[in-house]
């Protein structure tokens, strides 16, 4: 018996080309999404909120789960990390009214991001249901 191919999944992010990464990978009927900023990837500009970003970086998410058949619904898994601690508030409560019901389990950390001007970065893990 043969395991089903892996699908990579490209959202179009320099950062992806760059470190030569796939936004998300569908493995079975799981989805590994890669920490996500909420960046414009078409302009390369950053809104100036980190509840902005948050925003922005789960359409980013939303999209690629789309792509693999799933949705924020399927999300078993989230690690959010925020340079400042007082963003901690804002963000969150966008996770919580974006992920609805689904409470998923989450990791929230405060630490300096790769990329200058992120105020926040997102990974998911979601498992499709059939």
């Amino acid at each position: 018996m043969s395991a089903a191919p892996r699908t990579f999944i490209q959202s179009g992010s320099r950062w992806e080309e760059l470190a030569g990464y796939s936004r998300a990978v569908v493995d079975g009927d799981w989805v590994f999404v890669s920490g996500t900023i909420g960046q414009d990837f078409a302009s390369g500009e950053f809104p100036a909120t980190a509840e902005r970003q948050c925003e922005l970086a789960l359409d980013t998410i939303e999209g690629a789960l789309a792509q693999a058949q799933a949705s924020l619904a399927d999300v078993v898994r989230v690690r959010v990390y925020v340079p400042d601690r007082a963003d901690v508030i804002a963000v969150s409560g966008v996770l919580k009214r974006r992920l609805g019901d689904n409470r998923p389990a989450n990791t929230t950390l405060c630490s300096a991001l790769a990329v200058e001007g992120a105020k926040v970065e997102i990974e998911v893990t979601a498992r499709r249901r059939t």
